[in-house]
């Protein structure tokens, strides 16, 4: 009987402890934005498929031009179309592997609970700085400018903007106090840590073109089985009730 016993413990701890033998690890480069949901993401995807992740979590252009130069990432979560789709054309990224995984929302965000009143705030002289990410280098910073310039703000703004290179270091200037509000993702307004504080308006998408955001396998990655089962994951229902619970809009 204690035999038994003892047999049948070890097959539960071995059925937990044991990854499945084809299982394997994909480095991943993830749009800033996206970064709050992603670790959700991630969690449930090693949980269920027994393969893991490397994250880094950053600018989509600054992203581009590493991968351009060697860096060794199996799958790019992009906050754009355009640059998954270069990478492809490139033959850096997998022919037909790219899809729409999310299109993103624009928020003007504040710790403070009265200071962000709706679009009058941005021609208001209640703030000394106002953070956005930078144009160049990050798509929100593209839907940021563009929506400054139909409000007319846009030259008026210049010298109270202080730009980050990621979405990540946007809302770093604004959590530290060096801007006193910012335009961020929603998805990082939403993120647990931050769900309920200070106060913010959603930028109407009528003032920015739509921030459809690309997924691609890069070459690296392209017989990496991590990889083609993050894809799959991305696509399915549990990934999905996660991107839309931070603000996401899905294809």
């Amino acid at each position: 009987m204690k035999r038994s016993l003892f047999a049948w413990c070890l097959c539960v701890f071995l059925s937990m402890t044991v990854t499945p033998a084809s299982a394997e690890q994909a480095l991943v480069a993830v749009a800033a934005n996206f970064t709050p949901p992603f670790r959700e993401i991630a969690i449930e995807f090693e949980t269920t498929t027994g393969h893991t992740l490397r994250v880094a979590a950053g600018s989509s252009g600054n992203f581009y031009s590493q991968i351009k130069n060697g860096a060794p990432f199996d799958v790019f979560f992009s906050a754009d179309m355009e640059r998954p789709k270069v990478l492809e054309d490139e033959g850096l990224g997998v022919k037909d592997s790219r899809f729409i995984y999310a299109i993103g929302r624009l928020v003007l965000w504040s710790p403070s609970t009265s200071l962000v009143k709706g679009e009058e705030t941005v021609r208001s002289k209640d703030f000394k700085r106002l953070a956005m990410a930078n144009p160049k280098t990050a798509p929100y910073g593209v839907a940021t400018m563009q929506a400054l310039q139909k409000l007319g703000v846009w030259e008026n703004l210049q010298p109270r903007i202080v730009m980050g290179e990621s979405l990540g270091q946007t809302m770093g200037f604004i959590e530290s106090g060096n801007a006193q509000l910012g335009f961020v993702a929603l998805s990082q307004v939403l993120d647990p840590k931050i769900k309920g504080q200070g106060s913010r308006w959603d930028v109407p998408a009528h003032l920015h073109e739509p921030i459809t955001q690309d997924v691609i396998v890069l070459m690296k990655g392209k017989d990496n089985q991590a990889a083609k089962a993050l894809m799959e994951f991305i696509s399915g229902p549990q990934a999905r009730k996660i991107i839309e619970r931070y603000g996401y809009e899905l294809k």
